[in-house]
């Protein structure tokens, strides 16, 4: 595997090329070496002067065109969307290739992504059809909470739908082999529960008896060390406080709550069930606040570390 980061600028019009531009400029010489920049060099020096940042990127960016570029800061633009969708793209191309071994991505806008014609939910969507994947899961990770999703951009509707014993199989089993992959031994994995208290004996509903009960029963048939369904209102204090490696939600909001209100600057979102790797930040293109050099590149630098350990081999 290759240990060079391709960190995607996300829409130029974002703060995206911002937090890569700050993140670059704090490497080291040796990890500037080993990081290449997929989007579009204008766009970034006009964020190095956003910044007033000294910063030399021959060598770094892979230069990808804009049309009409580089964009106003802040202006929701479907040429914005299809750059981003561009910049990724062809970095998950050359991760194919062998070329890097880690795709960083920083923020898109969806509703420019959209407009242009690239109809994805987010990156984990858009990540799994350019590789060939059914499928893929999110992952946010921080240091004392991690967090699996079941589903993610979908209504609560229809996120109750999919949340199948074989789907929440398929989330045990892909969490269990990544936190293995960054040195659990025997990660301890709590799947929450879909409706409150778990349905106490179907008062509330009996989704969690019918269909979080026999995912949880078949991981624990194929050794994993897994319990569950316990109440979500609990679930998340007991893991912060050491009882659990990981924690499966069962859909977005139930997971991403969690891990904000403890870990909202160096929360790592990462896609898993891929044949490539993927870290990212986990905030949106902040455009209020684009083009003004305010952007904190401290959940960039999360991601690239995270990406690091990825490439390295390097345990946890």
């Amino acid at each position: 595997m290759s240990d060079i980061i391709g960190i995607t600028m996300g829409d130029p019009a974002g703060v995206g090329p911002e937090i890569s531009v700050k993140a670059v400029a704090e490497m080291s010489a040796d990890e500037r070496a080993r990081t290449r920049i997929y989007g579009n060099r204008e766009t970034l020096d006009k964020a190095r002067t956003a910044l007033g940042v000294d910063l030399d990127l021959d060598g770094v960016v892979v230069d990808l065109p804009i049309e009409g570029g580089p964009l106003p800061w802040g202006k929701l633009d479907p040429r914005g969307g299809d750059a981003a969708f561009r910049f990724i793209e062809k970095a998950v191309r050359d991760s194919e290739a062998g070329n890097i071994g880690c795709i960083v991505t920083a923020p898109i806008n969806k509703e420019a992504l959209n407009l242009a014609g690239h109809h994805y939910d987010g990156h984990t969507g858009m990540l799994a059809h350019l590789t060939g994947q059914k499928t893929a899961w999110m992952l946010l990770g921080s240091e004392r909470l991690k967090v699996i999703h079941v589903s993610t951009h979908v209504s609560l509707k229809t996120a109750i739908d999919r949340a199948t014993p074989e789907r929440i199989l398929a989330t045990i089993r892909t969490g269990n082999e990544h936190l293995k992959r960054i040195g659990y031994d025997n990660p301890r994995i709590a799947v929450a529960g879909i409706n409150p208290h778990c349905g106490e004996s179907s008062l509330f509903g009996n989704e969690d008896d019918l269909q979080v009960v026999p995912a949880v029963a078949m991981a624990k048939a194929e050794g994993i060390n897994v319990v569950g369904p316990i109440s979500a209102d609990t679930v998340y204090h007991r893991a912060y406080t050491g009882a659990f490696d990981l924690v499966v939600a069962q859909y977005h909001d139930q997971g991403h709550i969690p891990i904000k209100l403890v870990a909202f600057d160096t929360a790592v979102n990462v896609s898993l069930g891929l044949p490539i790797d993927r870290t990212s930040v986990d905030h949106g293109t902040a455009f209020d606040i684009a083009g003004t050099g305010k952007a904190n590149h401290t959940n960039m630098q999360s991601a690239i570390a995270y990406a690091r350990r990825l490439v390295s081999g390097k345990k946890r």
